[in-house]
């Protein structure tokens, strides 16, 4: 297993996950972490895009799992964000965590997140 990564944080996107019909109505803001263990160095031999997963179109696919269809759980946000991850066969180990900082918690607190990590069998 090699020990390049590329990672992605922060990335912020606009969502309606929850168990309550108020989050899913009304909505709110969601921030993703990546971390992607890739092996680099072909990319970084050739300098060319094409041979490195590209972070650009990864957000995007982040992006459009975060705006898209609602779930209960951030548990299953982050599974279905590592398993777009790992569709790139390049990608031997995904780290993934879904932050809710605007969950519905009685208590102060800044923010609650999930973290997966899920790897090639």
């Amino acid at each position: 297993m090699t020990a390049d990564e590329i990672t992605l944080t922060g990335l912020t996107v606009f969502g309606r996950h929850g168990v309550f019909e108020h989050e899913r109505r009304d909505g709110q803001d969601f921030t993703i972490d990546l971390t992607l263990r890739v092996p680099l160095a072909g990319a970084a031999a050739s300098d060319d895009v094409t041979d490195t997963v590209h972070y650009g179109e990864l957000a995007d696919r982040a992006a459009a799992i975060v705006a898209g269809e609602p779930v209960n759980l951030i548990e299953t946000l982050a599974q279905r964000i590592a398993d777009a991850a790992l569709e790139d066969a390049r990608v031997e180990h995904v780290t993934v965590t879904v932050h809710k900082p605007h969950a519905p918690i009685a208590q102060t607190f800044t923010d609650v997140s999930v973290t997966v990590r899920r790897g090639r069998a």
